[in-house]
């Protein structure tokens, strides 16, 4: 690179002749690296395993930046006779540096959270202990990458002089505006630690169904400060970690996936119970979401003028045990209306005559 040095002494020209190999190796030398990482995915895609694939994605932006770090670094060597451009130019490639390594070290764990995730299966019935497994390796995931995304920052932030000194003097001289901050930060600080609790206690789990605000739905999402409930229809519920842990929640597969789910009907006194009893056992006997266990009738109440009939079915997890009782409920309505037709609970409006024998 010396020839740069004897092209001119004019510093204008220097400076863009600088600029414009920089620009143009960089071109060259990110081309080259995107090409051997564009080989390396057409031989990954051949292979079975998913390694190869996990690294190609960790590599392909910060090794860019790592190119440009160190052109950086190399090219303001040449820009030595004007000192205060010189630092400049060396300060900003230690930064980038000093990011793309946290960068590449950010991407290595998430690539490694990921492997572990996949080693769990949360499709099968009985998924508890993956759902444990996954909202811990979530939350703990992302408490990770955030220490060491602060870590590099502050390292980075720290080869600044003048910001390092002034942070110092800051600290130093900063006791109130250490206390506003301190009540400031005091919730996130709290939403952290509500994360962290979540983690390792787990009164919600991934994939865990619950029903929140009246609604009915699955965790979908465990971050630090909040969780991502799917609801039945589609809608996301984005709800603040610590609600989980200072409000009841229904949560249907806390200990097992396996559930009982009750239909309702209000019929007559003088519909017998028995048919009905004999109706859903042949209604239940082979459907698919039926596990087996539990069904049943029972009077569950009696009112002035119908009786309540409670009917119970079983099913191994809550989103079949709702398919179950949709069809139950209407298979046993049509069954009644065809066989026992004015069956259904009728609200006499009429007065009520009370006569009273008062001859002696």
């Amino acid at each position: 690179m010396d020839f740069i040095n004897n092209i001119s002494q004019n510093s204008s020209v220097r400076y863009l002749l600088v600029a414009l190999t920089f620009i143009i190796l960089f071109i060259i030398l990110a081309w080259i690296y995107k090409s051997i990482i564009k080989r390396w995915q057409v031989r990954a895609r051949k292979s079975k395993s998913n390694i190869d694939d996990t690294i190609i994605r960790l590599l392909r932006v910060p090794g860019v930046w790592a190119i440009f770090a160190i052109l950086l670094n190399i090219f303001s060597s040449f820009l030595r006779e004007n000192e205060r451009v010189y630092a400049v130019y060396q300060k900003i490639s230690e930064i980038l540096l000093v990011l793309t390594i946290g960068w590449l070290i950010i991407q290595v764990i998430r690539g490694l959270f990921q492997y572990w995730q996949k080693r769990f299966d949360i499709t099968s019935e009985n998924n508890l202990e993956a759902r444990k497994k996954l909202t811990q390796i979530s939350i703990v995931e992302r408490i990770v990458i955030i220490t060491i995304a602060f870590i590099f920052v502050s390292i980075a932030l720290m080869t600044i002089e003048s910001i390092r000194e002034l942070g110092v003097s800051l600290l130093a001289s900063a006791g109130v505006a250490g206390i506003i901050l301190g009540f400031a930060a005091q919730k996130s600080f709290g939403q952290v630690f509500s994360g962290i609790q979540i983690a390792f206690t787990q009164p919600i789990r991934i994939d865990d169904v619950v029903v929140i605000e009246g609604e009915w739905g699955r965790i979908e999402e465990i971050n630090i400060t909040y969780a991502v409930v799917k609801i039945w229809d589609q809608r996301r519920l984005i709800v603040p970690i610590e609600y989980f842990l200072n409000n009841p929640v229904q949560n249907w597969t806390r200990s097992e996936s396996e559930i009982l789910g009750t239909a309702m009907l209000y019929v007559s006194y003088d519909l017998p119970v028995d048919p009905l009893r004999e109706e859903l056992a042949r209604l239940v006997k082979d459907n698919p979401n039926w596990d087996g266990r539990v069904q049943n009738i029972q009077v569950t109440e009696s009112k002035e003028w119908f009786k309540e009939l409670r009917v119970l079915v079983s099913s191994s997890e809550s989103g079949k045990n709702w398919d179950l009782r949709v069809f139950v409920r209407e298979k046993l309505i049509d069954f009644i209306n065809i066989n026992y037709p004015g069956s259904f609970a009728k609200i006499n409006s009429a007065p009520i005559s009370h006569n009273k024998d008062i001859s002696r």
